[in-house]
């Protein structure tokens, strides 16, 4: 897209950052809708109505800085790309913003674009959002390539925000881009990466195995193992969910030899839990609890990991009726819950672990109002199905202990409820 083309909505760009009105832009060069036409595309200004509405806006029309705008823009996709240091990432784009500010560059759009991910990167999200909004006015004239970033970044924000149908409806708009674009191949297998996470966190597990084994014959290739061993966690849990668990088991030693081979403690330490989980889900609580301790014992590991293993742990012990153990485990998780600076992350672990420290302290009260009123209500906001069976037959057998038999049906029936979803999905 060439800068005649852009320069409407760099100007409404500009006047924007400036707080600059319509009217006070416009004043003595040309009439309000006229600039209005201009901004929106709709006309093609004269050059020298071009030099004065930037002239009054302080910036340059001549391409002098070209070449050096193009390449900081080149170095700054790629610290965003990686996720590098953030000091690093916020200097560069100050100084390409300052660049920007005085210069009219054909990089201008692309580089509005990226803010979006930049954004991501540093947290806020109320400003991604004001930047998607702000651009989506001008989106419809994107090219391919604009649009391959544009589609990629909105679905980072949606993903952030959990409505991934939505996030993978964008991804597979820019993963359309691909073959229209000239991009390097790890940009394209990222997106082919995103959305077999995505499909994952969808439960579409024939999707999830298919973009899964795409990616991993390209990070194979490219020899980016972190990227491989990812893949195989995510091939592993897909196929732990249709109860193929050789190839499950298969695929999480794969990840697990390749984190150690790249000395990525997190990466090993992820395959652990999703080893320990697929045990557990076997019914095979002996072989879960040896993984689920690896990950305890690591020293370096961070408390909220610790603390999603320790509720993992706690319901293994209460399984197999090593109440000491489950006890333990509980103590060290409640010390590491007070801990954390915020719960929220953790929240379903918090409950995990107040729910089996009631039940064994026998606090019944305590145990039932906390799973009516809070687990299960949160549970079911979740649509997590698979802890709603655990914990409402947890609650249904306590029911059935005190001889509460319609509440203990009650509570059943949410439990085969909550297995006829998972069926479904």
């Amino acid at each position: 897209m060439g800068i005649l083309i852009e320069i409407g909505s760099f100007i409404k760009l500009q006047r924007a950052k400036q707080e600059m009105t319509l009217g006070e832009l416009s004043e003595g060069i040309v009439s309000v809708s006229y600039l209005s036409k201009i901004e929106n595309q709709k006309t093609q200004a004269s050059p020298e109505t071009i030099q004065l509405l930037c002239n009054r806006l302080g910036i340059e029309v001549d391409n002098s800085q070209e070449e050096a705008i193009k390449e900081k823009c080149k170095q700054w996709y790629g610290m965003l790309f990686e996720v590098n240091n953030k000091e690093e990432i916020i200097a560069t784009y100050k100084e390409i913003q300052a660049m920007m500010d005085k210069n009219l560059s054909d990089s201008l759009m692309m580089f509005e674009i990226h803010k979006i991910r930049y954004f991501l990167i540093l947290g806020d999200f109320d400003e991604a959002l004001k930047k998607i909004n702000e651009l989506n006015e001008i989106s419809s004239t994107f090219d391919n390539l604009q649009q391959f970033y544009w589609y990629k970044f909105r679905g980072n924000y949606i993903s952030v925000n959990g409505d991934f149908n939505q996030a993978l409806h964008m991804y597979k708009l820019s993963e359309e881009r691909i073959n229209k674009i000239d991009i390097d191949e790890k940009e394209a297998v990222d997106i082919q990466y995103i959305i077999a996470v995505t499909h994952s966190k969808l439960r579409n597990t024939l999707e999830a195995i298919e973009y899964a084994n795409k990616s991993l014959e390209i990070y194979m290739k490219q020899y980016n193992f972190i990227r491989c061993a990812q893949c195989h966690n995510i091939l592993g849990i897909s196929f732990r969910r249709i109860k193929l668990y050789d190839k499950a088991i298969k695929n999480f030693n794969l990840a697990l030899h390749l984190g150690k081979l790249e000395k990525n403690k997190q990466l090993i330490q992820l395959t652990n839990q999703n080893l320990g989980f697929l045990y557990s889900t076997k019914g095979e609580s002996v072989e879960a609890i040896q993984y689920y301790k690896e990950i305890i014992d690591d020293a370096e590991l961070y408390i909220g990991e610790k603390v999603e293993t320790l509720a993992s742990l706690v319901r293994e012990y209460y399984n197999i009726e090593n109440y000491d153990g489950a006890k333990e485990s509980i103590e060290y998780g409640l010390e590491l819950i007070s801990r954390l600076d915020d719960i929220e992350p953790y929240r379903v672990f918090y409950y995990i672990i107040y729910t089996y420290n009631y039940l064994l302290s026998e606090q019944f009260a305590e145990f039932e109002d906390m799973l009516v009123k809070q687990f299960l209500p949160y549970l079911k906001k979740q649509k997590d199905y698979a802890s709603i069976i655990v914990y409402a037959e947890l609650l249904a057998k306590h029911y059935e202990r005190l001889y509460k038999y319609k509440d203990a049906t009650k509570y059943y029936k949410e439990a085969n409820f909550a297995y006829e979803q998972i069926s479904n999905i």
